[in-house]
């Protein structure tokens, strides 16, 4: 079975101050020790990449890189992805949904994963089953 992993845990497992950090460790922990399989996309990669360096800096950004990425299963998008994210973007027509968000439902469908690891709303709206749970 895999998990998808998302920026916001990928954040909160970082940074000590987010108010999730406390859960999104735990977490973390319980799916290292489960050995289930680490996914995410390349998107979310290059999200997690910019946003940490801005947010937290160019050390926590070599932490994920040495630390954690080495960990993942990597889905690279590919042209027919992206133009399926974007489509599922565009049709959604919402702000605050990123085109981020639509090729990790691509490709969390593609790939049959149903579980992510993420403090997002967008992905139980969409019907995945969220870790931790959002309401907790």
């Amino acid at each position: 079975m895999s998990i998808y992993v998302d920026t916001s845990a990928f954040l909160a497992v970082l940074n000590a101050n987010d108010e999730t950090h406390k859960k999104a460790k735990q977490v973390w922990i319980d799916l290292i020790e489960s050995l289930e399989a680490m996914v995410c996309n390349s998107y979310v990669l290059v999200e997690t990449y910019a946003l940490l360096q801005n947010r937290l800096g160019m050390e926590a950004t070599r932490v994920f890189h040495e630390d954690i990425f080495p960990m993942l299963q990597l889905e690279w998008i590919d042209g027919t992805l992206h133009h399926e994210a974007v489509t599922a973007f565009i049709t959604a027509n919402r702000r605050n949904l990123s085109l981020v968000d639509c090729a990790s439902f691509v490709t969390m469908r593609r790939m049959g994963i149903t579980k992510a690891f993420t403090f997002d709303k967008h992905y139980s709206e969409q019907g995945f089953h969220v870790f931790p749970a959002l309401s907790e």
